[in-house]
């Protein structure tokens, strides 16, 4: 073996573990109430590597579908397997599976008994993650896309005002649950995992996945497959046709939902002041600064040394 073909080798596997630790940490943010793994995506560079990836592949279905009882063959569905990033994706969903399994046992019990400190966590990750879509939408901000920022970030304050819910779950309901919960994986600044505790199964669910519910699992599974492939599609001809303003929307929606990580709030969302305590809750917010800070520091640091014919606004989809 010559020394290119084994300097090839090492950075194939660089990158394999590159982003078997992101998707871990994406799989680790779904577990988490108020942080979105669209976010974490975002932050660790493979978010737009994923939703067009996402694309091909519900594309590959649905010509595999269409043209094979036609006797069409495979070819059109084959040409879009082709194009889906699979050097991303499969390392992506081994590690977000994995450590999606790990952090419902150990983070459960953390949110639980430190919840401020938690909070205040997820409050500096999140307010930090602003940088990203602001950054990839680039130059001044136009009157009307502050007013829009503006206007959405109020919606999506409004919504995680609303008080928690508490329901029986049925498999309607947790297909429909699972089905608006993927969104977090498809749009920054969502959480999945919000939206489970607005359905009143969140508890429901990280019990699932610990005591390996299969019934309930699979059919949380297949509410989320049906979200995907209804609003992949959407969000990936967005951000091809109408970027800047999506992008837009997307920083508005993040910094509403900061509303949701609010340190002091009550078991109905009533926000609080500040009480005891309040040092070590502002460090726990630095740390949650610090962490994102970090990420950005190291995505910066490694985009340098890559190749930059790629569009400035394309940074995000090159990974490993």
């Amino acid at each position: 073996m010559s020394d290119n073909e084994k300097q090839v080798m090492v950075n194939s596997l660089r990158a394999y573990l590159a982003n078997l630790v992101r998707g871990a940490l994406i799989g680790t943010a779904e577990i988490v109430p108020g942080v979105s793994g669209g976010t974490i995506a975002l932050v660790t560079g493979i978010y737009e590597a994923l939703i067009g990836s996402a694309g091909h592949l519900l594309s590959a279905l649905r010509l595999a579908v269409a043209d094979v009882p036609r006797g069409a063959g495979f070819s059109r569905a084959s040409a879009e397997f082709r194009r889906v990033r699979w050097d991303v994706v499969l390392p992506a969903l081994i590690g977000l599976v994995c450590a999606a399994l790990i952090a419902a046992k150990l983070l459960e019990p953390v949110l639980h008994d430190h919840p401020v400190s938690s909070r205040a966590v997820f409050f500096g990750l999140v307010l930090a993650s602003l940088w990203v879509p602001i950054s990839m939408i680039g130059g001044r901000w136009r009157a009307s896309e502050i007013v829009t920022a503006v206007l959405v970030a109020a919606l999506a304050f409004g919504l995680t005002s609303l008080p928690p819910t508490s329901v029986s779950p049925n498999p309607l309901l947790v297909a429909l649950a699972a089905a608006v919960a993927v969104c977090a994986l498809v749009l920054p600044g969502v959480s999945g995992s919000f939206f489970l505790l607005s359905f009143g199964l969140y508890e429901t669910t990280i019990s699932a996945l610990n005591d390996r519910d299969l019934g309930y699992i699979a059919t949380f599974a297949l509410g989320a497959v049906i979200g995907l492939s209804l609003f992949v599609k959407l969000l990936q001809w967005l951000l091809e046709h109408r970027r800047r303003i999506t992008l837009v929307v997307m920083t508005g929606i993040m910094a509403g939902c900061l509303r949701a990580l609010w340190p002091w709030q009550s078991e109905q969302r009533e926000l609080l002041a500040p009480s005891d305590g309040v040092g070590v809750t502002v460090l726990f917010f630095l740390l949650g600064v610090a962490l994102v800070t970090a990420v950005l520091v190291i995505e910066h640091l490694a985009l340098r040394n890559r190749p930059t014919d790629d569009e400035p606004t394309e940074r995000i989809s090159r990974v490993g």
